[in-house]
């Protein structure tokens, strides 16, 4: 037996893992996976061809899953969605070669998990007549406590906390709206399943016994987001799924060579998000580094970060293992989706967060509330004496280093992956 399982949880279980998304959206899943395999099971994660070089370098299986999540933030379609606006990023012919994907990947597994990106995988679970878990790295089950999308917002009346719990409920049914032509076009066709209610399948009058309750494992901190006290034993928060990649870099003389040139610096990189003037973002950040008087490593990652010349101080590296990198940082500046926001908080630095939308927001404000960072900037609010002084305030305010480096103490403190295997055993 591994982990202190019980005798009767060491059957070895064939489970399929279900990412789409960008890699930020995705790489949370390899560590539940490699925790999953660590405790005897056989794991394959259906995601995109471009994540196959990863996932098999992780010792994990492969299943293709279509699409490619950079080239869609890319496209004109993407960068509406980045700038704010209400757009369509995967088409309908997109979205059903996905599910079909999944299908051919799901066959012969034991249980199915599932990303939010893909919520259709409930339904090749149903088909299957196996175990089905959603897992996440925010909060999307409905809840007094706070509304979608809006962790730091405390609730104070009754109608506040109706209001809040109406929230997600309202989500939820925009979502299924957006899906349920094609789901149920999957569901009739591919599946030979009856469609699901105009309202979805929270409202579905006889549920199959293997998806309800639907179980749920949140990869984020408690001590980040405390569990609402009106969430059942079936959703769990367990702490981040975070890789430990530090061990294994093997880092260029040149970046070694910065580090050692001068005080920490402080990094900059906005993940996959796309940005249409990279040059021009480029110089903003620059001038924004140069203004607070830090020097700064740039982080050019998936999205590129321009073509400029550089001074001295400026370091531009394209991609780092973010728990190697961010503690050797003064601060860091992201765009605060969730799994660099988790890198951030385990490193123990104040950062800087730059949301572009989505969860980015929600983000932000609650670490701000933590005390771990200021205010956030808004992206379509950036300019160089803002940021510019964002980051003075990251850097030189004790108080908030004092914060960050207890908080990051308590997350290294955690076992994520662990408690997660613990509840996927105790919810199967």
């Amino acid at each position: 037996m591994q982990h202190g399982l019980p005798a009767e949880q060491t059957k070895i279980l064939q489970i399929t893992i279900l990412a789409v998304g960008s890699r930020g959206d995705v790489q949370p899943y390899y560590a539940l996976a490699l925790g999953l395999q660590r405790a005897g099971h056989q794991v394959q994660i259906a995601t995109h061809a471009n994540f196959e070089a990863f996932v098999s370098h992780q010792g994990l299986e492969f299943a293709p899953v279509a699409g490619d999540y950079n080239q869609l933030l890319r496209s004109e379609e993407g960068q509406k969605l980045l700038e704010g606006e209400r757009v369509k990023l995967v088409s309908d012919e997109l979205f059903q070669q996905q599910m079909a994907d999944a299908w051919v990947a799901c066959q012969g597994t034991d249980v199915v998990i599932f990303n939010p990106l893909a919520t259709w995988g409930y339904n090749i679970a149903e088909k299957l007549a196996v175990p089905c878990f959603m897992a996440a790295t925010m909060p999307l089950s409905p809840t007094r406590t706070f509304p979608f999308l809006n962790f730091a917002l405390a609730s104070r009346t009754s109608f506040d906390r109706l209001r809040n719990y109406a929230s997600y409920l309202l989500v939820e049914f925009l979502f299924w709206q957006q899906q349920r032509k094609q789901v149920n076009l999957f569901r009739q066709q591919t599946l030979g399943l009856p469609p699901l209610p105009f309202l979805g399948a929270r409202f579905r009058s006889k549920k199959p016994h293997n998806l309800y309750p639907l179980r749920v494992l949140y990869g984020f901190s408690p001590i980040v987001i405390p569990k609402p006290p009106d969430w059942p034993e079936f959703l769990n928060v367990t702490g981040y799924w975070l890789l430990d990649q530090a061990k294994d870099y093997q880092p260029p003389k040149e970046l070694l060579g910065f580090l050692d040139d001068g005080p920490p610096p402080v990094s900059v990189g906005f993940g996959s998000m796309t940005i249409r003037n990279l040059q021009l973002v480029t110089k903003l950040v620059i001038e924004a580094l140069e203004e607070s008087q830090q020097r700064g490593i740039l982080l050019s990652g998936w999205a590129g970060i321009g073509n400029v010349n550089l001074p001295d101080r400026v370091f531009v590296i394209d991609d780092v293992p973010h728990d190697w990198l961010f503690p050797r940082m003064a601060a860091v500046v992201h765009h605060g989706g969730a799994s660099t926001t988790a890198a951030g908080l385990r490193a123990g630095v104040p950062s800087v967060i730059v949301p572009f939308f989505a969860d980015q927001p929600a983000w932000g404000q609650r670490l701000a509330e933590l005390g771990v960072s200021p205010p956030p900037v808004p992206y379509k609010e950036l300019s160089v004496k803002r940021l510019a002084a964002t980051i003075r305030r990251a850097v030189s305010d004790k108080v908030m280093r004092e914060q960050a480096i207890a908080l990051g103490k308590r997350i290294r403190a955690e076992d994520g992956v662990a408690k997660a295997v613990e509840a996927f055993y105790r919810c199967l």
